[in-house]
């Protein structure tokens, strides 16, 4: 990759699309949402990259409402999937290097130990199988990509689909002296979208092309998350720990903790961790 000098992120007005227009700032980030290109519609992509002239592409847009791409898996595939062929595709014809966001929801959950990039992917719901269908669609055009596997995002731009993130509920929620029961059986790596913005930058700039893990360090269990969080925001953590439903649909990975294999080979440091982002967390967010 020649330079970064132009960054273009595809929502720019999301929690990590936020955080990544700050982390490249200086590289003439170019902040694209829905009302500057639609990515399902080849058209509006091709005038936007001609117009912009971006030499790195940032896709950070997603369906992600895990129980809206049960409902409508062709939604589903057209965003996470099809969309981000047509980005790949177009970024390789105008020599723009593209970078993709993806999730741990491509792995099954069966695992007993943290999920590496070499690791087979084995999504057990819609949106876990159209974000590995991105995936796989996108390498066919060009090498000079990254796809970079996110866990349990939160940041101070809250989603204007999702509303406040896990973090924030719980802090609130302490805060109004709220009944909280979270679950204790689910394992991850939950992120902080600064950290993971700034580790994205720093991979970018090293031209070292590939699938990268870029979470926080280490994992914890949603009850873990929620009692740190509420300790870390002033408060007396009264969390009831609970265990979520086999049962429950759509199924969701009930191990997805990431490890940074590639990062580590690569010569990159370990991610702060997640107690770390917590804490960055709340020094950050708005009163």
């Amino acid at each position: 990759m020649a330079s970064i000098d132009r960054v273009a992120v595809i929502g720019a007005s999301g929690q990590l699309g936020n955080d990544l227009m700050k982390a490249f700032q200086d590289c003439g980030a170019i902040g694209l949402d829905h009302r500057l290109v639609d990515i399902e519609e080849p058209s509006s992509v091709l005038q936007a990259l001609r117009k912009f002239k971006p030499t790195l592409v940032v896709n950070t847009a997603a369906y992600h409402n895990v129980d809206l791409c049960e409902a409508f898996p062709a939604r589903a595939f057209a965003v996470n999937a099809l969309a981000v062929d047509t980005l790949a595709g177009m970024c390789a014809s105008l020599g723009i290097a593209f970078a993709h966001i993806s999730t741990d929801y491509v792995f099954s959950g069966e695992a007993n130990e943290p999920y590496g990039e070499e690791d087979a992917t084995d999504p057990v719901n819609v949106y876990g199988c159209s974000k590995r269908a991105g995936e796989q669609l996108m390498r066919r055009h060009a090498k000079e990509q990254f796809v970079f596997r996110t866990s349990g995002l939160f940041g101070t731009a809250q989603s204007a689909v999702k509303g406040l993130n896990f973090v924030e509920r719980m802090i609130r929620g302490a805060a109004n002296a709220s009944a909280l029961r979270v679950v204790d059986d689910v394992t991850f790596s939950p992120s902080y979208t600064v950290h993971v913005a700034q580790a994205i930058r720093t991979i970018v700039e090293s031209s070292r092309f590939g699938t990268y893990h870029v979470t926080n360090a280490g994992s914890c269990s949603w009850y873990d998350l929620a009692e740190e969080a509420i300790r870390a925001a002033g408060f007396e953590p009264r969390v009831e720990r609970t265990n979520s439903d086999p049962g429950a649909l759509p199924k969701r990975p009930r191990m997805s903790a990431l490890r940074h294999g590639a990062m580590a080979a690569a010569g990159f440091k370990e991610m702060p961790s997640w107690r770390a982002g917590v804490e960055a967390y709340v020094a950050a967010r708005p009163a």
